[in-house]
């Protein structure tokens, strides 16, 4: 539990005279659980309690940071903004924190040649972080790696909540309600705006409440330990970067529409030239040349600039200026001899599961058995399916059963993909007959 005191306690305190001196529009007035005593409805949280901090940008002033968290106690709120959709990187270009006892911090990494002595002091600290996987790579990048973390998103969903996003856990458990119309803003803007960095603070003020709200409510539930383990593996793996894929351009939107091993190499050719700039500008690739407009080219292959350009998705001034670019991929695809043309890739793993009826339709009963196991046994614990299990895990494991089916070789199965202790216990020995037991047989045709 934190050492702060609980939301609804610090409201009465507020109302006491124990607040620090702010402006009353710096701090709103917290009504029990957050509810607005005239309207009954929740409150807008328009700003920090001890007001917006300015980020911390020099080594002077990550210092002070550092010795004030280390001072402080209890769990440590974190969050991390990036600029997706803007950049080609997903670096942090923002790092809040929050933790009773230290107020909130703000830190710019930018400047900053890491993070590594702000980690060794809170690093023995439970982190408390909100859809943990989206920031922990970043956080990684500058230095910061939880040795124990609360994910509040992911406990949301263990719990059984329908609506798992920060603004509505805060609305429907705190009673406060928080603003979320910067979450795609492009945070690699320097200065950063004011209301950017009350947005930014606000991220991570009730952080700390929610996770007692959540804990709490996992303990009712008897899913603590399920939690437990969620997050134990969230460490683990957490800050791994995401898996390269091989063939990183077929993932190209619209490259269905796209015809005949030549066309996907103009694909290919494009995409990898679009890539490269990208990567030099550090800007998202998609605001280099849509994809939109390499499958435009790929379809129809011009040959000259006066063709391209007037394709859907040239007509931009930055677009226009590599014009010539665009064209030398299209050559080079066109210059490609046949053996060194794109090829079908070879699938890892189960076909996608509408063709398994067709391919082998043993399995595809397999499958659906398999998943009405765990459609059910999610349902009983109200838990979302794919936090029962991941679906990727049920396929792999009715595409090619162990070969000896047994409670053990299943649940020795599903560890190798990755499934936690919880998650096996739950679903044993269902799964185990599901995979040998096809059910009772159809009724027989009635005899004339």
């Amino acid at each position: 539990m934190t050492d702060e005191p609980p939301l609804r306690r610090r409201a009465a305190e507020s109302r006491t005279g124990n607040e620090p001196h702010h402006p009353p529009s710096a701090q709103p007035e917290p009504a029990d659980a957050g509810t607005d005593p005239t309207s009954g409805g929740p409150v807008p949280l328009t700003a920090p309690r001890e007001g917006t901090p300015q980020p911390v940008a020099t080594p002077e002033e990550l210092a002070e940071v550092v010795a004030r968290f280390a001072a402080g106690s209890g769990p440590v709120a974190l969050d991390a903004e990036r600029a997706s959709g803007y950049r080609y990187s997903q670096r942090a270009y923002l790092v809040q924190l929050r933790r009773a006892g230290a107020g909130t911090a703000l830190i710019d990494p930018l400047p900053l040649a890491d993070l590594t002595t702000l980690d060794e002091a809170i690093g023995e600290a439970e982190w408390v972080l909100h859809a943990a996987s989206q920031d922990l790579p970043c956080l990684a990048e500058v230095g910061l790696r939880p040795r124990r973390l609360f994910d509040t998103e992911l406990a949301a969903r263990l719990a059984g909540f329908e609506r798992v996003g920060l603004a509505a856990l805060t609305e429907q458990l705190l009673g406060f309600t928080l603003e979320k119309h910067h979450s795609a803003a492009d945070w690699s803007n320097r200065p950063l705006p004011e209301s950017w960095l009350t947005y930014a603070a606000l991220d991570v003020e009730l952080l700390t409440d929610l996770r007692d709200a959540l804990d709490e409510e996992l303990t009712r539930q008897g899913k603590s330990a399920w939690a437990a383990e969620e997050f134990a593996a969230l460490v683990r793996t957490g800050a791994r970067p995401p898996r390269v894929r091989a063939e990183p351009w077929r993932r190209t939107s619209g490259i269905h529409r796209v015809r005949g091993a030549r066309a996907q190499a103009r694909v290919r050719s494009m995409w990898y030239a679009r890539d490269q700039i990208a990567a030099r500008r550090d800007a998202a690739p998609g605001r280099v040349l849509p994809d939109s407009a390499i499958i435009a080219a790929a379809e129809l292959d011009p040959k000259d600039e006066q063709s391209l350009l007037t394709l859907p998705g040239f007509g931009g001034r930055s677009v226009r200026r590599l014009a010539r670019t665009w064209l030398s991929a299209l050559d080079d695809a066109r210059q490609l001899p046949e053996d060194a043309l794109p090829v079908a890739p070879v699938v890892e793993g189960p076909p996608p599961p509408h063709r398994w009826a067709e391919r082998d339709p043993v399995a595809a009963a397999r499958l659906a058995r398999c998943r009405e196991v765990v459609l059910r046994i999610a349902g009983a614990h109200n838990l979302p399916a794919e936090n029962l299990i991941a679906p990727d895990s049920v396929r792999r494991l009715a595409w090619v059963p162990p070969e000896e089916v047994t409670e053990e070789t299943v649940a020795e199965t599903l560890r190798g993909f990755g499934a936690r202790e919880w998650q096996i216990g739950l679903l044993n020995p269902d799964l185990a007959t599901a995979l040998t037991d096809p059910g009772p047989p159809p009724p027989s045709e009635p005899t004339t």
